[in-house]
């Protein structure tokens, strides 16, 4: 099993930043990836950045170039640094691992909320 706490969430202004962080632990060997998802009232969860075990990330159009994946592997966390936030980013924002084959873990969200 694999715990992720999120955090870093809150409220800011269209054209701030905010840094989230994703602390897992547990057995967390064998990680092949980890991300970050969303999701906002009425949609589906979606991908917003991901990093592989090998450090190659993977973002969608609607963040690349604002939002950035990296990770501290020391500290076994994974951040997501968001830039130029608009009220399209408001969401629960949730990490997620990818470990061994086929088994994957959540963490509970984080709410981010952009006032425009």
């Amino acid at each position: 099993q694999v715990q992720l706490v999120e955090s870093g969430g809150g409220l800011v202004q269209a054209g701030g930043s905010l840094k989230l962080s994703c602390v897992a632990s547990g057995h967390i060997f064998k990680i092949n990836a980890m991300a970050w998802y969303r999701q906002a009232p009425g949609n589906q969860r979606e991908l917003v950045a991901q990093i592989t075990v090998g450090g190659t990330t993977n973002y969608p159009d609607s963040v690349k170039g604002r939002f950035t994946i990296s990770r501290d592997s020391a500290k076994n966390t994974v951040y997501l640094q968001m830039n130029n936030l608009g009220p399209e980013d408001t969401a629960v924002y949730y990490c997620f691992a990818q470990q061994g084959m086929g088994y994957y873990y959540w963490g509970q969200g984080t709410q981010v909320t952009v006032s425009s």
